[in-house]
């Protein structure tokens, strides 16, 4: 065995990993050499050149560092997901009472204004769904044929879209809104083959792609088995 200071092969090759692996065979390298290895020095890029102790130190510090970022995401997401538990309980709670399809659509369009939204909009696929006249909800219907292009350009292969919408497209899904800056739309049914949900704000910047769509999926999955208390499904 060779230790710091005995001549190497000339022939021998160093490299990263023929050094990792010599140090990984001999654990007590750097017990051996402590002397050395205190007047090692790593280059650094504000101070030229630090111990071989303090960048340890200073990699453990940002591992800790690192670490702790790690915890206190945990424990937002932890947060607004128990936000997000006791918000979806209430609304189910205050939806399930409702006594009949128009106060259920209010009650949404309340606690979606309680949330700063400018309110929440219903469409359901006509091949779904019985909404066709005499019902007095023929309003809801939306032809899944014309939707597709919107879904296609929109959603793609997700079923969520946050972003903004242009006029054609707002007429199309929303003709009866007004001042819509942005919107988040999910396509409703565990298969996304039942409607459309649309939440809309004023703030061209309130939805954006990237945001988290926990909350529009559970609400997605949970709106058509209520629906079905007053609306036949085909």
């Amino acid at each position: 065995m060779k230790y710091l200071g005995e001549q190497f092969d000339p022939a021998l090759r160093l490299d990263d990993r023929t050094v990792a692996q010599f140090l990984q065979d001999n654990p007590d390298f750097f017990i051996r050499n402590a002397c050395q290895v205190e007047q090692m020095r790593v280059p650094h890029v504000n101070r030229g050149s630090v111990s071989l102790l303090e960048w340890q130190l200073a990699r453990q510090r940002h591992h800790i560092r690192q670490l702790e970022d790690d915890i206190s995401r945990l424990i937002e997401q932890a947060t607004l997901n128990e936000q997000l538990f006791k918000s979806l309980l209430g609304l189910q709670s205050d939806l399930v009472a409702a006594d009949g399809l128009l106060d259920m659509l209010n009650r949404l369009q309340r606690w979606a204004r309680s949330l700063g939204l400018s309110g929440a909009h219903v469409r359901l696929f006509t091949d779904k769904w019985f909404i066709g006249a005499p019902s007095d909800f023929t309003h809801l219907g939306l032809s899944r044929t014309a939707f597709e292009p919107l879904r296609i350009q929109r959603l793609g292969q997700h079923n969520h879209y946050l972003g903004t919408l242009n006029g054609p497209e707002l007429l199309q899904l929303l003709p009866q809104a007004r001042q819509v800056g942005s919107v988040a739309i999910s396509l409703m049914g565990e298969r996304g083959d039942l409607g459309v949900l649309t939440f809309t704000s004023r703030d061209n910047q309130h939805y954006q792609p990237g945001m988290g769509t926990e909350l529009l999926q559970q609400l997605a999955i949970l709106l058509p088995g209520l629906l079905a208390h007053w609306v036949g499904r085909s």
